[in-house]
C-alpha cells in the first residue's frame, strides 16, 4: 500500500507536540495507532515503523514526547545522548548507589554533570508520567479528529515508549495496546481501566523489565483484560530495533512484527 507521511503538530491542553504522521495515500478510513518512541526521544528508526505500520493500513501518529515547551529545553538529544551514556557506564550493581553516583558524576565536566543531573531528575526521579501521558491523551484526540480515521485507536511503544503505551491504554481510551519491553502502569491496579486487549512482547534476557511480569498477569487475570504475553528466549532488552547491532535480534523482530500485525487486525 502506498504511503505518505509528513510532520505536524498537535496541541495539548497547555502545550504542543510535534510528531511524525504517516497513513496511506488514498480516500480510504483506516484505525490510528500511537506509536512511541524509546527514551531517546523520536528518531529514524521510530518514523520507519510507522511507515510500515501504515503501508499496512493504519493511520499513524508517532509523537515527539520531549518536543513540548516544557521539557524541550532540558531533554535535548544531546542532553538525553549524554544521561543514557552516564547511566550505562554505572555497574548495575551500583546504579540504585548514590554515593558512587555522585562519585561518577564528580568525575564529568561542569556543563556535562549540570545536564546529566538536569535529564536525570526528569527521566529517572520526578518522572512525568501523567504529563507524557496528557501528551499522548492528546495525541488520540488528533487522531480521532482526522478524516481518515474510522475510530478505531491503538498504542504501541518500545522500552520507555512501551511503559506508555500501557499507560496510556490506562486512560481507557485506546482499542488495543501493545508493550515492547516496557515498564508496568504504577500503580499496577490501573490496568483496570484499559478498554481493549493488551498485548506484550518481551526478551526474554531482559530480567530487570521481565521481574515485573508476574504483577502484570495478575492484574490482567484480576481484571479480565483481554491479554497476550510473549518472551522471546535468547531476545535482550530493544531486540526490536535493528539501529543498534548490540540488542537487535532479527529472528525475534520479524517474529514480533507478524504478531503485532496480527494483533492489531484482529483488535481494531
Amino acid at each position: 500500500m502506498k504511503t505518505e507521511s509528513k510532520n505536524v503538530t498537535y496541541k495539548t491542553s497547555e502545550d504542543s507536540i510535534s510528531a511524525h504522521l504517516a497513513y496511506p495515500e488514498d480516500n480510504g478510513k483506516y484505525p490510528g495507532i500511537v506509536l512511541i518512541h524509546e527514551i531517546f526521544g523520536l528518531d529514524d528508526h521510530t518514523k520507519k515503523v510507522a511507515d510500515r505500520l501504515a503501508a499496512e493500513g493504519y493511520v499513524v501518529l508517532a509523537p515527539h514526547l520531549f518536543s513540548s515547551k516544557k521539557l524541550s529545553s532540558v531533554l535535548t538529544p544531546s542532553n538525553i545522548s549524554s544521561t543514557m551514556k552516564f547511566m550505562m557506564s554505572i555497574p548495575v550493581d551500583k546504579q540504585r548507589d548514590p554515593k558512587y553516583r555522585e562519585e561518577m558524576l564528580s568525575k564529568l565536566e561542569p556543563s556535562e554533570k549540570e545536564a546529566v543531573n538536569n535529564t536525570n531528575q526528569i527521566l529517572f526521579v520526578s518522572r512525568p508520567v501523567d504529563l507524557l501521558t496528557e501528551y499522548l491523551s492528546s495525541g488520540v484526540d488528533y487522531l480521532n479528529s482526522l478524516e481518515k480515521v474510522n475510530g478505531k485507536i491503538g498504542s504501541a511503544g518500545f522500552c520507555f515508549g512501551g511503559g506508555m503505551s500501557i499507560n496510556l491504554g490506562c486512560t481507557g481510551k485506546t482499542d488495543a495496546c501493545v508493550i515492547f519491553y516496557g515498564e508496568n502502569p504504577s500503580p499496577i491496579d490501573k490496568i483496570k481501566n484499559v478498554k481493549g486487549a493488551i498485548m506484550g512482547l518481551y526478551g526474554g534476557e531482559d530480567h530487570r523489565i521481565n521481574s515485573g511480569l508476574n504483577d502484570l498477569v495478575k492484574a490482567m487475570v484480576e481484571y479480565k483484560k483481554p491479554f497476550t504475553i510473549k518472551a522471546f528466549l535468547g531476545a535482550h532488552h530493544a531486540f526490536f530495533n535493528d539501529t543498534r547491532p548490540q540488542t537487535y535480534n532479527k529472528k525475534a523482530a520479524d517474529e514480533a512484527w507478524l504478531m503485532l500485525l496480527d494483533f492489531f487486525r484482529a483488535n481494531l
